[in-house]
């Protein structure tokens, strides 16, 4: 079994975010961690590794400091990390990054492509079902637990209140919850071996079928309009009362903004 993993090296939000002037991340001057969705995919990956000796592959795009969450992936137990990184790639939205991970995804035989539901940095959880769109293959979105059925996967897919159970066959995208599991740490051993492989690096060269209208800053349809750090909120009012007139007095102001 062949896996692909997609991860993504994320700010840390812990250590302040800084902006460009064109409203995007300046993620060269930000602290920056793997995305904790994509780690609970990598760990599912690797649980199938230990279970069934699959191979698995982790691709990353982004600046070539994203080597650091590759290095971090075979330092956990992956076989190999693949970095796609080119100046006319920056930029991407959801849209752009997509076509860009699908066209380095058609160079790699797969039967499983893992990604995470979403990045903390945008939230938008767009990026894994846009693959599997570009790739023509089926997904099953919101995993919080997989196994292998002979040439099939069977997810369990989560919803608010309940989950329902999915069956696809290979090859196909899952998108994993943070949820999926509790990834393992790096090993010593690990750690030293992943600084001695080599990392492969593709930039757009290495990429066919890709249109440069959809790549980069310049072919993404969505545009920021404004971005800043998140607002402080006020202290707000205080008031002190006794009991019965603090509830009442909560009671008007939730008809007042008619919450209830």
């Amino acid at each position: 079994m062949k896996i692909v993993v997609c991860v993504k090296q994320v700010p840390d939000t812990k250590g302040g975010i800084q902006f460009n002037p064109d409203g995007t991340l300046n993620r060269s001057a930000m602290l920056a961690i793997m995305n904790p969705d994509d780690k609970a995919g990598l760990e599912a990956a690797l649980r199938l590794k230990d279970e069934y000796g699959a191979k698995v592959t982790v691709i990353s795009m982004g600046l070539p400091k994203a080597i650091d969450v590759l290095r971090e992936a075979l330092a956990m137990g992956a076989d190999k990390g693949i970095l796609v990184t080119d100046r006319v790639l920056g930029g991407a939205d959801t849209w752009a990054t997509s076509q860009t991970l699908a066209a380095a995804i058609r160079n790699l035989e797969y039967d499983l492509i893992v990604t995470g539901r979403q990045a903390i940095d945008g939230d938008t959880a767009q990026v894994g079902p846009q693959i599997s769109e570009h790739l023509g293959i089926p997904i099953i979105s919101y995993a919080q637990n997989l196994k292998i059925d002979g040439n099939s996967v069977i997810v369990e897919r989560q919803y608010e209140d309940r989950y329902h159970v999915v069956k696809a066959k290979m090859p196909c995208l899952i998108t994993a919850l943070s949820e999926l599991n509790e990834p393992r740490y790096m090993t010593p051993g690990g750690i030293f071996d992943a600084y001695d492989a080599e990392i492969t690096i593709w930039g757009r060269t290495d990429l066919k079928n890709l249109d440069d209208a959809n790549i980069g800053l310049k072919g993404s349809p969505t545009k920021i309009a404004k971005a800043s750090d998140k607002v402080r909120k006020g202290v707000g009012e205080q008031i002190t009362l006794d009991p019965e007139a603090g509830a009442a007095y909560l009671l008007e102001k939730l008809k007042e903004k008619h919450i209830i």
